[in-house]
């Protein structure tokens, strides 16, 4: 019995129930993790888990239930559960649920791999974080850090639709970190973002980062930040590298972009939006060089797939064009509701999980500028980059944001090293004083997106470059 016939089974047996629509995801999920600190390899995780979850719809109520057991039993007795609960569900009265339509597809779909990281011997990962944990210590560090994560993820979908989908993501990532303890100071330097990056790749992404290349530098910029002057407090020319901005698009508008957050039928852990539909393709959000696109085909970004969990292939569109939001994150039915006609956006981060509308990859398109250039044409101004912090209201509109590191910018040049830097702001007058964008765009990875209540993580990916923002609050203190 093949995983697509038990995930069929469950399916049949959750129409047989009375439901008018059912879909199964049978996965099986793989981790593997390992921390060093200060040359010494500190924890080691691995896990390992398959099963099935069933959504049944009746009337305009869902139901799900999971199990992690793959016999036709099982399945079966988890699609007549599904069921039983969208009929109790279904007692209460609420809108009518409908779902956008899709192609119906029988596919197979696999993320790039060149060098997988399962296969990859521990011993040889076990050294990579320790000598550069070991190097940065050497060159200063108080404490040194350094962490890879590796996902592996098997998915088969079927649906009563007739889908029949499997698909095979592997994601991999790693990073480093050193900080400097002082008189009352603790600085830290990251590498190569604050929390790693992270991609739809194999094992030749760490590879690619050269960890070691980069961990005496790291360890003596935490060592000079020490004593660095503070960021100045007061309204700037603020250029932000990319690392920071894919956090800010991140929290000020991937969140704000999601449907189910917009139509208030979730609030947990980041709040709703300050979006309202009706101004869907006449709001002007940013300047007219802010193009952000939804884009799941992007290869070997975090947030890639080749169809979501609910069967719907993988496409680009715009959120922001030009400026003006025009589309946003949705699922089969919040799209329905809304009046698109638009899903693709909808998964979930494990098979004992209900799908929900989650980002993808949700980045900016290039611009005109290089960094060099964006600098060179600021007169007086502050270059921010790598998170720290960060704080954003329940309707991701008023911000604040810390940074590892800044310089001053005088006159086209790049200046002294700054410690401590924040900025603040609200999100369409921050977004809409952006006046130089780069073309230099990397594709950052967040592998610890949480959302919903069970908890679920998500990976997204989102395509960033340098930019320029103008009159934005910086040094703001707590």
């Amino acid at each position: 019995m093949s995983f697509f016939d038990v995930a069929e089974a469950a399916v049949a047996a959750a129409l047989d129930a009375g439901a008018r629509y059912a879909d199964a995801r049978v996965m099986h999920k793989r981790y593997e993790s390992m921390e060093a600190r200060n040359g010494e390899v500190e924890e080691l995780n691995s896990d390992e888990s398959a099963g099935i979850g069933v959504r049944a719809l009746v009337g305009s109520s869902w139901g799900f239930y999971a199990v992690p057991d793959l016999s036709d039993s099982a399945a079966r007795l988890a699609g007549a559960r599904a069921t039983a609960i969208a009929k109790a569900s279904a007692r209460v009265a609420g809108p009518g649920v409908d779902l956008v339509p899709t192609t119906v597809n029988t596919a197979t779909w696999a993320s790039e791999c060149r060098i997988d990281p399962l296969a990859v011997p521990l011993s040889d990962k076990g050294d990579l974080l320790t000598h550069a944990t070991k190097t940065m210590v050497e060159h200063g560090a108080d404490q040194a850090t350094g962490v890879y994560q590796i996902w592996d993820t098997r998915k088969w979908f079927v649906s009563s639709e007739g889908h029949r989908i499997d698909q095979h993501v592997r994601e991999c990532g790693a990073g480093i970190q050193a900080t400097a303890i002082g008189e009352g100071e603790t600085q830290v330097r990251s590498y190569p973002a604050a929390r790693g990056q992270y991609g739809t790749r194999g094992w030749e992404l760490v590879q690619g980062l050269d960890l070691l290349a980069h961990a005496p530098r790291l360890a003596e910029e935490s060592r000079e930040l020490l004593t660095a002057p503070l960021c100045p407090s007061g309204e700037t020319a603020l250029i932000l590298g990319g690392e920071q901005l894919f956090l800010q698009i991140h929290e000020s508008v991937g969140h704000a972009i999601e449907l189910d957050r917009i139509l208030g039928w979730e609030a947990a852990f980041a709040g709703t939006s300050w979006l309202d539909l009706s101004q869907l393709g006449s709001l002007r959000y940013g300047s007219e060089l802010m193009n952000i696109t939804i884009d799941p085909t992007l290869p070997g970004a975090l947030g890639s797939f080749g169809f979501d969990d609910e069967g719907t292939p993988a496409a680009k569109r715009y959120a922001v064009k030009d400026g003006i939001w025009v589309g946003v994150l949705a699922g089969r039915d919040s799209a329905a509701l809304a009046g698109l006609d638009y899903g693709g956006s909808v998964r979930a981060d494990g098979w004992a999980r209900l799908p929900m509308v989650r980002m993808t990859n949700v980045g900016l398109e290039p611009g005109p500028h290089t960094l060099e250039q964006i600098i060179a044409e600021t007169d007086d101004g502050v270059f921010m980059e790598h998170n720290r912090s960060w704080s954003i209201d329940d309707k991701r509109l008023n911000f604040q944001f810390g940074c590892e590191i800044a310089y001053e910018v005088k006159n086209g040049k790049k200046g002294r090293m700054l410690r401590n830097p924040t900025y603040t702001g609200i999100g369409p007058k921050f977004w809409q004083s952006m006046d130089m964008l780069s073309s230099e765009i990397e594709y950052w990875g967040t592998p610890n997106c949480g959302k919903g209540q069970p908890t679920q993580v998500g990976h997204t990916g989102h395509p960033s470059a340098p930019a320029r923002f103008r009159n934005v609050r910086v040094g703001v203190r707590a």
